[in-house]
């Protein structure tokens, strides 16, 4: 057994601050993380619950995504996974770790922001895997400014094509060829209800997610697809020292959760199996907080 899975104190099961400051250039790169995060490398065990099943995931390198991939390669799926391509370096493990638990690996790099790019995705996946039966529309943009007056029309308009232009493109072809039984994830974020000004556009776009996720589930319930969301509270990802938190908050991360420490992607892709699974067979239009204690009402 995992020492992951056996019974212990939560609080102290993984790294708590302070952290070292740790600046990266955005997107930001897993490896270069201190502490390294937990993904599941050696820790998830699966039990085939998505035997055979066909995967995309946004943002499939780091952070969440990767853990989502290594979990799902491990239940059985075959998993194709988009990134940056400066992310490369990330992708090529997590292609690694998908082969190593005997299933196929399809990498997909580029702009999730480029509309053609976003809307080609789950034709490739059908091309390479014969199928798409999951979708998981991970993939965000994050960057903090000191105030509400220093955010730019650049990066306002950045963040809503990345995370809420381009999970509309891909979702809506996708639903066009996924069969009944399918599952869609997307993710949305604590910001959606507790949104920080520093973030805020981040926090909108979050905000955003959680209504099309919703409106999306009562459409896609008649052609047999389920559709969900996660909302993350802190979770340690290359997202916030790349710059989308200030250092100084880098050096606290998670430290205000009940845990006193923040999450650990493989703590959360359980989550996105459930919702993926034939398990999770009468859940649409939810959302599941996974927020270290803070809720999401």
């Amino acid at each position: 057994m995992s020492d992951r899975l056996k019974m212990q104190d939560p609080r102290h099961q993984y790294p708590a601050p302070p952290f070292p400051e740790q600046p990266q250039p955005a997107p930001g790169l897993a490896s270069q993380l201190e502490p390294p995060a937990d993904h599941g490398e050696q820790s998830y065990q699966g039990s085939g619950r998505l035997q055979g099943r066909r995967a995309l995931i946004t943002g499939g390198d780091s952070g969440i995504g990767r853990a989502i991939a290594i979990a799902y390669a491990r239940e059985g799926a075959d998993v194709a996974i988009s990134y940056l391509p400066s992310e490369q370096p990330d992708a090529d493990e997590v292609l690694r770790l998908v082969r190593e638990a005997g299933r196929k690996a399809v990498a997909l790099p580029g702009d999730v922001s480029d509309e053609s790019h976003a809307r080609d995705l789950p034709r490739k996946v059908v091309e390479e895997l014969g199928g798409l039966d999951i979708l998981v529309v991970n993939a965000g943009h994050q960057k903090f400014f000191e105030s509400f007056d220093r955010i730019t029309t650049d990066d306002w308009d950045t963040t809503l094509r990345t995370n809420l232009s381009a999970l509309f493109w891909t979702t809506q072809e996708a639903s066009k060829i996924m069969p009944p039984g399918s599952a869609i994830i997307t993710t949305a974020s604590i910001q959606a209800y507790d949104p920080s000004t520093t973030i805020m556009h981040y926090a909108t776009t979050k905000a955003g997610i959680v209504a099309f996720t919703k409106a999306l589930a009562s459409e896609l319930i008649e052609k047999g697809i389920r559709a969900n969301s996660v909302a993350p509270g802190p979770f340690w990802t290359p997202l916030n020292p790349s710059g989308g938190s200030s250092q100084e908050k880098v050096k606290k991360f998670g430290q205000g959760s009940k845990f006193g420490r923040p999450g650990q992607p493989v703590e959360i892709a359980p989550v996105y199996v459930l919702l993926a699974s034939q398990e999770g067979s009468y859940i649409t239009g939810e959302v599941y907080g996974v927020t270290g204690g803070e809720g999401i009402a």
